[in-house]
């Protein structure tokens, strides 16, 4: 299965969150393209057993780039809203971004609130309790995330494609029943193919 993810983030919460995205990508990516006000990459992860192809476009926030990576959120099935927790310029932005993700990501679209940067403590302009509380008043999930420690990376990432995976159950039942059908399928045509042995050869005679 695919999953199209968009992460959001403005100045400094963007260049983290390209870091954290690297992060995610000890490995080399499996692709990787950059353009104006927008990267992205593709990356598979595991989650409960599915392998999911995760295509993740990293938009810029800042004003001149809006046009762009409006564009990006009409196809996304999860999105990240990224802030720097040293930063309460960032984290006003968040307000903004919903607002857009609104209008026009599809309805259903999966949303997650990061704080970025939560290693630089002492840097702090953004409480921890004032990110949770505002991913309780958008019904979001929420993590505080450093790209230096790897502090709730994979977590994130992992926990976006849940929810994306969680919203399409239906589809994905789908996918399974007809799999198992055509396992089915594939052995009993295995057994009609094999030839069938003396005992059942035999003709059994009751005269």
């Amino acid at each position: 299965m695919r999953a199209d993810t968009v992460a959001r983030g403005y100045g400094e919460a963007r260049r983290q969150g390209e870091n954290s995205r690297n992060a995610l990508e000890s490995s080399v990516p499996e692709t990787a393209t950059s353009g104006v006000g927008v990267d992205f990459k593709m990356k598979t992860i595991e989650v409960d057993g599915i392998k999911v192809r995760i295509q993740i476009w990293d938009t810029a926030g800042q004003e001149r780039y809006q046009t762009i990576t409006k564009q990006y959120y009409r196809r996304a099935q999860g999105i990240f809203l990224v802030y720097d927790i040293s930063s309460e310029r960032s984290y006003q932005h968040i307000m903004k971004w919903v607002s857009d993700v609104d209008e026009y990501a599809p309805e259903g679209v999966q949303k997650i609130l990061i704080g970025n940067k939560a290693d630089e403590e002492q840097k702090r302009q953004v409480g921890r309790e004032q990110g949770q509380q505002l991913a309780k008043e958008y019904g979001m999930d929420f993590y505080e995330t450093s790209a230096c420690t790897n502090l709730n990376i994979k977590e994130s990432f992992t926990r976006l494609t849940e929810l994306v995976l969680q919203a399409h159950r239906k589809e994905l039942d789908g996918l399974r029943t007809r799999a198992s059908n055509e396992l089915a399928l594939a052995e009993l045509e295995e057994d009609e193919g094999k030839p069938e042995g003396p005992a059942n050869s035999s003709k059994t005679c009751w005269c």
